[in-house]
């Protein structure tokens, strides 16, 4: 201490706690292009951080959603046809002035949208989006999130839809932020998956789940059960023998929460599988390929795990316009095979 005085019990216990080495997003995220790309123009850094800005904004806006009347419905539609709430415009004005702000952005994809929107400028990258996934459950507090991807611009394009209507396997970021208790991002730029904390007080996303890693099994699934007469036959049984195993063993526990990304936060640090499949009722799927599926599969994928739509890996399909759908199956290794095996055996 400076008065050369020592200290000692809960004083001294507080002060030894505290990390003074902290690895923010935007340090990670230098580091990052400094031991992997050394020849980087450091505008995917300057992408990344107009991202970061972007989960900030709309953190800060659900955060006192209430207080301010912003929990109900806006009176429209989105472009799937979904009542929009009134934090989906705004989450979704605060992704397309963040995009167009940075100067990297040449495509912008939102949920909210039903066309491309095509920036000035000559920005190298295209971003895919849900600004507000799971809005549904806002109005009880549930926790939501956005879910993002990145492409590079095709080489010598000035930016069509043909720039994002390609494979998941082209990404070259993505992840979500889940606002709940605390705001978390979840990122991979294809050498890993990150997790990062907002801390309020600082305004910054720190580091706090380095390299998440899915363990190869689990015992608890995720899935809408109440689809279940609509289900076809590999997927019910598959599901039936989750909840009547052989004698002796366990039966898996349910956990489902109804969104998508608190649902996939849970399953990437904890294991198990999320499902949402394709059913009678919904033949190609409810769930949006390139702001849903490539996202959260890359994710799945760089921590381990499959993800398949039952025959197929998500990152393979190549979607026919920007809303399209997949049903799909997405965890740890081990428990997502169980699913694959169960198609082939039906297939041959």
């Amino acid at each position: 201490m400076s008065n050369g005085l020592a200290t000692s019990g809960p004083e001294e216990d507080l002060i030894n706690n505290i990390k003074t080495d902290i690895v923010t997003l935007t340090r990670f995220i230098l580091d990052e292009q400094s031991r992997l790309a050394s020849t980087a123009t450091g505008d995917f850094t300057l992408l990344l951080n107009s991202l970061q800005f972007a989960f900030k904004f709309i953190a800060h806006n659900i955060r006192r959603s209430t207080l301010v009347n912003l929990v109900g419905l806006a009176g429209a539609t989105n472009s799937t046809g979904d009542d929009q709430k009134k934090l989906d415009v705004i989450g979704d004005e605060i992704f397309i002035n963040a995009m167009r702000a940075s100067g990297k952005v040449k495509i912008l994809v939102s949920e909210e949208q039903e066309e491309i929107i095509v920036f000035d400028g000559d920005g190298k990258y295209c971003v895919v989006c849900d600004p507000i996934d799971g809005s549904s459950n806002l109005d009880a507090g549930v926790s939501v999130g956005t879910i993002f991807g990145v492409y590079k611009l095709l080489p010598g394009s000035t930016g069509t839809v043909a720039d994002v209507l390609r494979s998941g396997t082209e990404m070259v970021a993505a992840g979500y932020t889940m606002y709940g208790a605390s705001s978390n991002l979840v990122l991979t730029t294809g050498n890993g998956v990150n997790g990062f904390t907002l801390d309020t007080a600082l305004g910054e996303f720190i580091l706090t789940h380095p390299d998440i890693k899915l363990p190869k099994k689990r015992s608890i699934y995720s899935v809408n059960e109440g689809n279940t007469v609509y289900w076809d036959k590999p997927t019910q049984e598959y599901f039936h023998s989750l909840k009547y195993p052989e004698e002796g063993k366990k039966p898996y526990s349910a956990r489902y929460i109804g969104s998508m990304v608190a649902d996939m936060h849970r399953t990437l640090l904890y294991g198990g599988i999320f499902a949402y499949p394709a059913d009678s009722k919904s033949k190609n799927g409810k769930l949006r390929i390139l702001y849903e599926c490539f996202p959260m599969s890359l994710l799945v994928e760089q921590a381990g795990g499959i993800a398949t739509d039952g025959k197929k890996r998500i990152l393979d399909i190549v979607p026919e316009h920007i809303h399209s759908r997949s049903g799909i199956f997405l965890g740890s290794a081990d428990e997502v095979q169980k699913i694959i095996d169960i198609y082939k055996k039906y297939e041959a």
